[in-house]
């Protein structure tokens, strides 16, 4: 059955393709709006020592654990750790990824309604409100499920055709006209007279305005913005070739990432306070920012229209990872239809999503610990079990999986000196766990 694997044809397709899985929302969506709600440049600083220290050290052993077991996330552990309860990592994972899948594909469907509006030149127009727009959107439970449906149908198709011609095909494409487009933004938001007061917010940090609760969403920013902690990256590097090296594919996908983090915040904050907008927007931020930022140029519903496209593709090739390991696993061995298992998990997970969809609408004043739905689904998959699956797998790397196989997969086609070897060791031996048991002590008021 090894022997049958599918793999990715090249190592720029597994990096795109990685890359797609981690950049998307988290980078685009999520990262402006999270750090204008904790502090801005001081949650930017944090966020890049914790994706530096903690985050990549965690994407290097995904890579590990995953091509070294040739396995889907459950299986690589039983595999790699065969007769104990290690597997429950995978499975950890899967219920993560159904559950940040059913609040992620929420977004994902506001972007393809806004993709569609944009289109039709209905975004863009003289004396159009904005946050009106987004809150319109957002609180009618009829446009927002039926951009939802759309939305995980899409992933749907594009998982049932498999990795080659699926997921690695669609990001070779792509990903390159993100940034392009990207690019183009922050050039027109930093032209923006006033832009300079948001340049200071992103990049002049003040640390007063950082609280506990701002660090503990740094760290968890670091693991969501990387797709790690949920064994995505497991099954990704699956079906990886032995002639590729982890270390420096897992460091061009943190550094891609990094870069479409500072384009979004100097997209995003330069224009907010250029216009008069808050920082602490929220989810919403970006929806009402990018239409403002484009009506500002030439040709702006166009170019808007194009954006929306490509950021549409870009949530896409990140919930392609997050639908990949829940059908990864179910259909491991080859007894269940890949095709039949895609439909019936999408179909599931839309269900498990209405609640969010529906917390800006009608289900706006049901909370859950003082959060909607939404918001709630968010705090828990992005801030208690991602940090918690990135310790599991800490653990699991540095004191349970074979060593030998460690190194041996680490230094494999690997040009890195040894030294870097023992360095990642030790950050996931020691730094790594640590990390996180303070962070969330330091949450809980204990230390």
């Amino acid at each position: 059955m090894e022997g049958k694997r599918e793999q990715w044809s090249s190592k720029i397709g597994f990096i795109l393709s990685s890359a797609g899985a981690a950049i998307g929302l988290g980078a685009i969506w999520k990262f402006p709006y999270v750090a204008g709600m904790n502090g801005g440049a001081a949650f930017f600083l944090v966020f890049i020592v914790f994706t530096i220290l903690i985050g990549l050290p965690m994407l290097i052993s995904e890579f590990i654990i995953g091509r070294g077991a040739k396995r889907e996330a459950i299986s690589a552990y039983k595999k790699l750790a065969p007769g104990s309860q290690w597997n429950k990592i995978g499975l950890l994972g899967v219920i993560g990824c159904f559950l940040l899948l059913s609040f992620y594909s929420v977004v994902g469907g506001w972007v393809l309604i806004y993709s569609f509006l944009s289109l039709a030149g209905q975004v863009i127009h003289k004396g159009a409100n904005y946050p009106e727009l987004f809150a319109s959107i957002t609180s009618t439970p009829s446009i927002t499920l039926l951009g939802v449906a759309i939305y995980l149908i899409i992933n749907i198709i594009v998982i049932t055709l498999g990795i080659k011609n699926g997921i690695e095909k669609s990001s070779k494409y792509m990903m390159p006209l993100l940034f392009l487009f990207f690019i183009i933004l922050v050039v027109r938001s930093l032209t923006l007279e006033g832009a300079m007061e948001g340049v200071r917010f992103f990049l002049n940090p003040d640390f007063a305005s950082l609280t506990s609760e701002g660090i503990l969403y740094a760290l968890g920013h670091s693991f969501f913005a990387l797709a790690v902690g949920f064994s995505c990256m497991v099954t990704y590097s699956s079906y990886l070739d032995k002639n590729v090296s982890i270390p420096s594919s897992a460091t061009s996908v943190v550094l891609m990432n990094l870069f479409v983090s500072m384009l979004a915040g100097l997209a995003i904050f330069p224009a907010v306070f250029a216009l008069g907008l808050e920082p602490t927007e929220g989810p919403g931020l970006l929806f009402i920012v990018l239409p403002t930022v484009f009506s500002q140029i030439p040709f702006g519903e166009v170019f808007l229209s194009l954006f929306l496209l490509l950021f549409l593709f870009a949530t896409l090739t990140s919930s392609f990872s997050l639908l990949e390991i829940i059908v990864s696993a179910l259909t491991e061995g080859g007894k269940r239809s890949r095709k039949k298992v895609s439909w019936v998990s999408g179909i599931v997970v839309f269900i498990a999503g209405i609640p969010a969809a529906l917390s800006m609408g009608v289900l706006a004043d049901f909370h859950i610990f003082d959060k909607t739905v939404f918001d709630a689904t968010d705090y828990l998959v992005s801030n208690i079990m991602l940090p918690l699956g990135c310790l599991l797998i800490a653990i699991f790397i540095s004191f349970k999986m074979n060593r030998t196989i460690v190194e041996q997969e680490f230094r494999m086609a690997n040009t890195f000196p040894l030294v870097y070897f023992s360095t990642w060791t030790f950050l996931m031996k020691w730094i790594v766990p640590l990390t996180i048991v303070v962070v969330y002590l330091h949450m809980l008021g204990v230390i």
